[in-house]
């Protein structure tokens, strides 16, 4: 049975399914970055495997394109040891008219044991979970606008390497805040583990204003949001999901809220700069502030297979 509270945790308050950070206990997001750093050195050896899922069957059912966020899972889930199945979602029983359950049904029934799904309309992994078969967990890899929890966990242990004390940090993250899952994943893994001023930067139109209601400040202004920042997470422009003109035009928008040497000046000497990839340079960041020494884009790469092997590692070993 699915917990009533929370359809992730066991009546022991184990994770079961990774479908979101918003009400993830701050013991449970420790443990997994904990976990992952674990994990960081089976990247380093001449045989990167552990046999922690050796026998289990992972499927990555991606029915939204994301090649980089497939591939990392599956370098993840080979290095734990499993058997990984990439769907072909575009040639599937969807793409036929089969309903989603009646698709889960089936792949259960082939003795699947984890599903990492990517899905365009927010709430699918939920769904999944609450209908698949007991014994198998579910991990979301994206779904909709609403979150992308193992990007916001990598996010959370980049800033953790780099940053170890979060409760003094100034996090600042730029760009379309409206339409992306990272950011709202960000937000909500940075307030549990008591990260003290979280600011969203971004034009009026790609900022929500309910994010105070959160203890964010919302800063319109670029100069403001990142001013003695700590942390500068940037986001890539959706232009998929914006719906008529929300903004002028790229460059009017890297001329205001692109991150350029000059506007990182503002930030503190030390401040790191992160991106969720892939990255739009001139329009969100400039190529020399993105290969410059203020940049750990390319740690985070690396930083996520550690953290996804974490997150199947640890809900593949608790029973719902």
């Amino acid at each position: 049975m699915l917990s009533r509270r929370n359809p992730q945790l066991n009546r022991h308050g184990e994770l079961i399914h990774l479908l979101s950070i918003e009400g993830l206990p701050k013991p449970v997001l420790t443990q997994i970055l904990d976990t992952a750093g674990t994990f960081l050195s089976v990247n380093e050896r001449e045989v990167k495997k552990v046999p922690l899922l050796r026998g289990k069957s992972v499927f990555n059912l991606f029915f939204e394109n994301s090649t980089r966020t497939r591939t990392t899972f599956e370098i993840a889930a080979n290095r734990l040891s499993a058997d990984v199945i990439n769907l072909d979602i575009a040639r599937s029983s969807t793409a036929k008219g089969e309903s989603l359950l009646d698709t889960i049904a089936n792949l259960s029934a082939m003795h699947a044991d984890l599903f990492v799904v990517r899905h365009a309309e927010s709430g699918a992994p939920y769904l999944i979970a609450e209908h698949c078969a007991p014994h198998v967990h579910v991990i979301n890899a994206g779904d909709g606008r609403h979150a992308h929890p193992t990007q916001g966990l990598l996010d959370m242990y980049t800033i953790r390497h780099y940053k170890p004390d979060v409760t003094n940090l100034t996090v600042a993250v730029v760009g379309d805040i409206v339409h992306s899952r990272v950011a709202r994943s960000d937000i909500h893994a940075l307030t549990t583990l008591g990260v003290p001023e979280i600011r969203a930067v971004g034009p009026k139109t790609l900022v929500p204003g309910d994010l105070r209601a959160m203890g964010v400040r919302v800063c319109h202004d670029m100069a403001e949001g990142i001013r003695d920042a700590d942390v500068i997470i940037m986001l890539r422009l959706q232009n998929e999901r914006m719906s008529g003109a929300m903004l002028p035009s790229a460059g009017e928008f890297f001329k205001h809220y692109g991150l350029t040497e000059d506007k990182l000046a503002l930030a503190r000497p030390d401040c790191i700069v992160m991106h969720p990839g892939p990255i739009n340079r001139g329009v969100e960041i400039a190529s020399s502030v993105a290969d410059g020494t203020h940049s750990v884009i390319l740690p985070q790469v690396t930083f996520g297979i550690a953290v996804r092997m974490a997150v199947m590692s640890i809900v593949a070993g608790n029973e719902a």
